[in-house]
């Protein structure tokens, strides 16, 4: 069991420098960051609506990340996910096509008055 926690954290770790940048010099923060994702995740309860990885749907790890997104853009949450799925791990790709979406919608948005 443990061996296997370490692999979720060693990969979730990797994926975080990875999503930073790759840039050298913090791999402890990375690993203690992944733990405490991995951590956080392992305590959220199981539901029948767990997407099976195979359906497409939203994943129960995924579902922070997409809610937070469409929060963060003021897109809906369906929204955020066909963007994430689309574009899959280009945070910023995904953030500015987010924030285009929504000035597409309401285009007066942000304007000087």
């Amino acid at each position: 069991m443990s061996d296997d926690r370490d692999d979720r954290i060693r990969e979730r770790a990797y994926q975080i420098w990875e999503r930073e940048g790759r840039m050298h010099g913090d791999p402890e923060r990375h690993w203690h960051q992944a733990e405490a994702e991995i951590d956080r995740e392992s305590a959220l309860p199981l539901t029948a609506d767990d997407a099976l990885p195979e359906t497409g749907e939203i994943a129960s790890t995924d579902v922070l990340e997409v809610e937070a997104l469409a929060v963060r853009t003021g897109i809906s949450g369906d929204e955020a996910q066909a963007l994430i799925d689309r574009l899959g791990n280009d945070r910023a790709a995904v953030e500015q096509a987010a924030r285009g979406l929504k000035r597409r919608r309401n285009p007066d948005e942000g304007q000087a008055k």
